[in-house]
């Protein structure tokens, strides 16, 4: 499979649930040997747009197609190139590590020779390989995490779709489930993630911000910044709620953000407006460590374009 060869191409999908447009004409591709991200809050629709590409769930209206596959006419045959993790993974508690990858690579009918050298790499990848016979019901969350990795991946698929794969993952699992995912770059594998972790976001080659069912904007995330209007000033602060309500309707400030101990100000001339807020909050009494401007993060990308009226973004 060539590296530029699309694996994933949605057009126009359209679901809806009886109270909500879950998913509102999503397109999008997905290359071989490419990382791509769905970035979106809970209820932004990454689960319902990741189950229609699985064929899971059957869109309303629109179209895909996975790895030459049409998800809608032929799912059952897209299946067999798909690897599809939800956000939670069907594990058999009851099974040992190695006992769980034996079940997924029989029911992709991998052969013993083939199981055996796939899963010792990716075991070893995902620092599981002393934990063979354990029960999948006795490892942490993390590791539960990368064992179905480990198994959603036996059978070499072509495509792989992850739903918040790491969400409530400790540091250390994230960690080794990334180099997993690094590491299948190189067969030509399409991956497809979701995470509401956006700060995840920069690891992906290209990412959506999805809202409401809607992509907002997609590219690359260094592309992506360069749609940001105005410039980004952190304040660090032991009291961030007084300085957030105290700056929110600041001259100059077009959008203001909790973010750790501190605040982000999107504001239109940094150069010219940080002395004025720093005067502002010493008038006020306002206790603060610092105000710099900082370059803008996936997180202000994402809060200037869910804002009402996208202030803070460029189209």
């Amino acid at each position: 499979m060539s590296p530029a060869t699309v694996a994933i191409h949605a057009s126009d999908l359209i679901k809806r649930f009886p109270d909500v447009l879950a998913v509102d004409r999503l397109s999008v591709e997905v290359k071989a040997g490419e990382i791509f991200g769905l970035v979106g809050p809970d209820g932004a629709g990454k689960t319902t747009a990741l189950r229609m590409l699985a064929g899971v769930l059957m869109p309303d209206l629109g179209s895909a197609m996975i790895a030459g596959f049409d998800i809608v006419r032929d799912a059952e045959a897209a299946k067999a190139v798909i690897s599809y993790m939800p956000q939670r993974f069907g594990l058999y508690e009851d099974l040992t590590v190695d006992e769980n990858i034996r079940f997924y690579a029989d029911i992709f009918g991998v052969s013993r020779t083939e199981r055996v050298q796939r899963a010792s790499r990716l075991l070893d990848a995902a620092n599981l390989t002393q934990f063979g016979h354990r029960l999948a019901g006795k490892l942490s969350g993390g590791m539960k995490q990368k064992l179905g990795l480990v198994c959603a991946l036996v059978h070499r698929p072509r495509v792989i779709l992850l739903d918040e794969p790491t969400n409530g993952v400790d540091p250390v699992s994230r960690r080794d489930f990334w180099q997993i995912l690094y590491s299948l770059l190189g067969e030509g594998v399409a991956i497809l993630m979701s995470t509401a972790y956006l700060d995840e976001a920069e690891r992906c080659h290209r990412i959506a911000l999805l809202h409401q069912g809607r992509i907002l904007f997609s590219d690359t995330p260094s592309e992506l910044k360069k749609h940001f209007r105005g410039a980004i000033v952190a304040v660090v602060s032991p009291s961030p709620r007084r300085v957030q309500a105290f700056l929110a309707n600041a001259e100059g400030v077009l959008n203001v953000v909790l973010v750790g101990d501190g605040v982000h100000l999107v504001v239109d001339d940094a150069e010219r407006r940080i002395p004025e807020l720093r005067r502002h909050m010493v008038s006020a009494a306002l206790p603060f460590d610092s105000i710099e401007q900082v370059v803008p993060t996936i997180e202000d990308l994402f809060v200037a374009a869910t804002s009402g009226s996208h202030r803070g973004m460029d189209r």
